[in-house]
């Protein structure tokens, strides 16, 4: 006999009791063990980050104990070197400004170096009095998921190889019609003009070249990666004093028309603010102020990652470089020793998208034979790998930086330059590059040899 509408069985045998008895049984867990046991990984954290629980799936995961993370590492401890620039400079300020974020691909380290990726939403638990308290993250494991994209990246670009090819005969074929030829040939010549204005645009974007700095070599190169679209790279290096020349690199939200407006502004607001006062946290601190009252009071924030600094070349033959950072990827110092270090600046955020935003500060010496490297994302996130499916990343301008030292700014800048070609169309985004050394010493000169009496 069937079961009414609201799931009793009419004839009264009891066969529904013990149905739900097993059912019940089985929801016996605990909120704590499905905590623990969660086919997902959950944490919660302090507003610095700092991790005040997490549950054993992700501990398992991750291969660590609870005791060495709880109350001694903060959530971006536990994620790659790329992913805690991304969490620093986009997501923790996204988290701030909306409360919460979901779905963000990001890589999580082991303990055995091993690398997890994992899509991260987060969300801000506030009080009664609507003040912050912790914040709430879920963590899933993207393994199988980067696996499916990869595979889906593959198949279409055998789709658009296919396209491509029917393209190309469909071409051949319509090439014999003198009036689609002409067409053709004006369309080209039309794209032609169009680059040449936008190059000529872009250039005045950027100094044409450099100045000559007493005691300093210098050397820049720019990469446009469209020559139908203005980019949004930009850099310069102008004397401030006698004995002191500020510099700045940076790359603007978007492309086009847009961005090369913003990019003028962003240009000559910071040489104007370093001439009224050279510090470079302040040249920064009238950036945001100047981006967020001209864009995000009319609901369109426009921001930017930049590095400004300035130099003052000493008399001992070496120089004092003064940054700051607001979001921006931290400098590659190349010693004369031949190490290469970064010069991190934690705690700067994106320019122009908070009324106040914080900026990282640090200061090094560069004796001679020294280069500090000042460069935009489209380098380290270069696709590399037969299919074009991987970064370049910090941890191999590092390597590449270490293989280099010592080198000037003009043999750093090129050693770059032919990497940049060897990316091919992996490298789909505008690439700058600034480059400031101290000149090596020139070698002791060899005593003339004497002639000994006999």
């Amino acid at each position: 006999m069937g079961r009414n509408r609201h799931g009793a069985d009419p004839s009264g045998t009891g066969d529904d009791a013990g149905v739900d008895a097993r059912f019940t049984a089985l929801l016996e867990d605990s909120a704590e063990e499905l905590y623990e046991s969660a086919p997902c990984g959950y944490l919660s954290t302090m507003m610095d980050g700092t991790i005040a629980r997490i549950n054993a799936t992700l501990l398992g995961w991750l291969g660590l104990d609870r005791a060495d993370v709880v109350g001694r590492k903060r959530f971006a401890d536990l994620l790659t070197v790329g992913g805690k620039l991304y969490h620093e400079t986009h997501f923790a300020p996204l988290l701030r400004m909306r409360g919460e974020v979901g779905g963000v691909a990001l890589e999580m380290r082991g303990a055995d170096g091993g690398r997890l990726p994992v899509l991260v939403s987060s969300v801000v638990k506030y009080g009664t009095e609507g003040e912050p308290l912790l914040i709430r993250t879920t963590v899933f494991d993207a393994s199988d998921r980067r696996s499916y994209e990869e595979e889906l990246l593959r198949r279409r670009r055998d789709a658009e190889q296919a396209h491509a090819e029917a393209e190309q005969a469909r071409a051949e074929a319509e090439q014999a019609r003198a009036e689609a030829e002409e067409a053709r040939s004006q369309a080209e010549a039309d794209r032609s003009r169009l680059a040449d204005a936008l190059a000529v645009l872009q250039q005045s974007l950027v100094p044409a070249s450099l100045p000559e700095v007493p005691g300093l070599e210098t050397a820049v190169y720019y990469h446009t990666a469209s020559a139908d679209r203005l980019g949004g790279d930009f850099y310069d290096l102008f004397p401030l004093d006698g004995t002191r020349w500020a510099f700045f690199l940076g790359d603007v939200c978007g492309k086009g028309p847009e961005a090369a407006s913003l990019t003028s502004l962003t240009r000559y607001t910071l040489r104007a603010a370093a001439l009224h006062d050279p510090d470079p946290t302040a040249a920064l601190t009238t950036l945001n102020a100047v981006l967020h009252e001209r864009y995000a009071g009319g609901g369109d924030p426009r921001y930017c990652t930049v590095v400004f600094g300035v130099v003052e070349p000493g008399g001992d033959g070496s120089a004092t470089v003064r940054l700051a950072s607001g979001g921006h990827p931290p400098a590659l110092v190349l010693r004369a020793d031949g190490r290469a270090d970064y010069l991190p600046t934690p705690g700067g955020l994106l320019v122009g998208i908070l009324p106040t935003a914080p900026v990282g500060t640090v200061e090094t010496t560069l004796a001679p034979g020294e280069t500090l490297l000042l460069y935009t994302d489209g380098l380290t996130e270069a696709r590399t790998g037969p299919a074009r499916d991987q970064l370049f990343g910090d941890d191999a301008l590092l390597a590449f930086g270490g293989a280099q030292a010592p080198a000037s700014p003009q043999e750093t800048v090129a050693a770059l330059t032919t990497l940049l070609r060897g990316f091919g169309d992996g490298l789909d985004d505008d690439t700058a590059l600034l480059a400031l050394g101290v000149p090596a010493l020139p070698p002791p000169a060899r005593r003339p040899a004497t002639d000994r009496p006999s």
